[in-house]
């Protein structure tokens, strides 16, 4: 019997009023796994160079499924049956879709386990979940696999225009203030179809789609790549790396104890089990600033100066380029810095490093946007579209980076 409490309103600064639709998803949100992503934050670092990004991961989630219900409503309208078993499987999808995600999002991935990604853990948490509700989680878990035989489920919540993508645009864009980034959610939802059990868009949104791949687009570069947001992901990237080498090294470091037990083990895909999961599931942003702000009054000059630019906001240069970084340019700035502070060769690497940075607004080997024409026809969004840069933004832009303290100019 649904219990009245249970159904509860959520206030969100985008959508306004998001009601909880069962008992089913509500225990979800409940769940300790589900809450943590309340200290996890969407944007990584983003918020040193866009002080609005604090969102977190929980705000994201829900809005996530806010927009799910309303495809829900406006299939069913237009006569796509999605039965309440499967309408169960999306919102549970796409609830749990982050849920893996570490400490300031993607930085992670590179850092506390190696060649696990976040899609990977949230599998995790997802089957874990599915045993304490007794299989519950069964429809969400094929649909969030893309295993589902109705493939548009599948495509609500994994696709070039799926839930996920509508909602971090316009989330991001509003805690940025970052107007170029904004779609219209709503009117691309209410144009969604399905034929031949794939989703298409109808043809009166054409332009909205390309409003959002243009949209996708200026948040990569001008936020989600933004270059002193790279620089301090790298960083922080680093920081992990040195404290792991310390660690390995027999010196002593303070922090949190799950945050220590992934520095001090190796993890990857095939020792990922249930306790590695458990201590994950422990770990989120507050680990992280804590160690940092423990770890700049270090002995250790790489470890301390590196804490230091992230508390202090006081980061490497970088230096953005269309061409590669010439080995004479890094060489120089290497041996500056190295000279300047004393350093070794692989302590200096911590502080002067190169790297690119690659993007595609449309994907279209990976999945198309189709246009359901008014004659029945479907089209490729780019075939159709008369935008001269929608072709362009199928190809993959790359950019090439360099970093290094400010004295080494």
């Amino acid at each position: 019997m649904k219990t009245p409490n249970k159904l509860k309103i959520f206030n969100d600064p985008i959508y306004g009023f998001i009601r909880i639709p069962n008992t089913h998803i509500f225990d979800l949100i409940a769940e300790p796994y589900f809450q943590r992503l309340r200290r996890i934050s969407q944007m990584g670092l983003s918020y040193l160079v866009y002080p609005g990004a604090h969102h977190t991961r929980f705000h994201h989630a829900l809005g996530c499924m806010y927009l799910m219900q309303k495809s829900i409503q406006v299939l069913r309208f237009k006569g796509v049956e999605i039965t309440s078993k499967e309408q169960n499987g999306l919102l549970g999808a796409i609830l749990l879709h982050d849920i893996g995600h570490g400490p300031f999002s993607h930085a992670m991935e590179h850092s506390i386990v190696e060649g696990v990604s976040h899609e990977f853990i949230s599998l995790k948490f997802m089957e874990e979940l599915n045993t304490r509700f007794n299989g519950s989680l069964t429809e969400a878990i094929s649909i969030f696999t893309g295993k589902h035989p109705k493939k548009f489920l599948n495509q609500l919540v994994s696709s070039q225009l799926d839930m996920d993508r509508l909602d971090y645009l316009k989330r991001d864009s509003f805690y940025t203030g970052v107007a170029e980034g904004n779609t219209n959610a709503e009117r691309l939802i209410t144009m969604l179809n399905v034929v031949g059990g794939n989703l298409v868009i109808e043809e009166k949104a054409t332009y909205s789609v390309e409003k959002f791949l243009m949209a996708r687009r200026f948040m990569y570069w001008q936020v989600y790549l933004h270059k002193t947001g790279v620089a301090a992901e790298q960083v922080l990237i680093n920081i992990l790396k040195r404290a792991r080498f310390l660690l390995n090294q027999g010196q002593e470091l303070h922090c949190s104890q799950p945050l220590l037990y992934f520095l001090t083990h190796t993890i990857n895909k095939d020792n990922f089990d249930a306790q590695t999961l458990n201590t994950f599931a422990k770990l989120d942003d507050i680990d992280i600033l804590s160690a940092l702000k423990e770890w700049q009054h270090h002995t250790d000059f790489v470890l301390s100066s590196l804490c230091e630019m992230i508390i202090d906001r006081k980061l490497l240069h970088i230096k953005l380029k269309k061409e590669p970084i010439s080995d004479r340019k890094f060489n120089a700035k290497f041996k500056k810095i190295k000279e300047k502070y004393q350093l070794t060769d692989e302590e200096t690497s911590y502080f002067v490093f190169k790297g690119e940075l690659n993007n595609k607004a449309y994907d279209r080997e990976y999945q198309n946007i189709n246009i359901l024409r008014k004659n029945g026809k479907i089209t490729d969004v780019a075939k159709l579209s008369d935008h001269l840069n929608l072709n362009a933004l199928s190809k993959t832009v790359t950019k090439y980076y360099i970093c290094y303290p400010k004295g080494a100019v």
